[in-house]
């Protein structure tokens, strides 16, 4: 996130849908390292990882994801084989470009009461219980 409220986001290569950056970690490397990698990867910037916001269950695909609010510290954007368009988005703009699933991981990391934790099908949330 920037200091201006904008938060980092990729247009996925293999789908077109747009998301926030990340990945898989790497056997030996902590969360933090691999979020560092995997932006830097996909967008060109380089972050501070700053603290966890939000663990987000896709009930669909059994994947668990992390979230980390970061703070960029240097680089440019570009795209990568795995992006097609980086951009800075306002929350706005985040809601109306991304399904709720991914939406809600940036929006959650904004509003400082995470860790959050939360179940999705792949596109829509899933109420808790």
């Amino acid at each position: 996130m920037r200091e201006d409220g904008r938060l980092l986001a990729i247009r996925r290569a293999d789908n077109g849908t747009w998301e926030l950056p990340g990945g898989i970690l790497e056997l030996d490397e902590t969360p933090e390292a691999g979020v560092a990698r995997e932006v830097l990867e996909e967008t060109g910037i380089h972050v501070e990882v700053d603290e966890l916001t939000g663990v987000y269950k896709n009930l669909t695909r059994g994947i668990v994801a992390l979230v980390f609010r970061c703070k960029p510290s240097g680089g440019t954007e570009r795209t990568s084989s795995e992006s097609t368009a980086v951009s800075w988005l306002t929350p706005d703009e985040v809601s109306e470009r991304m399904s709720e699933a991914f939406a809600v991981r940036l929006l959650d990391a904004l509003d400082g009461n995470g860790p959050h934790v939360r179940s999705h099908d792949g596109k829509r949330l899933i109420p808790a219980g």
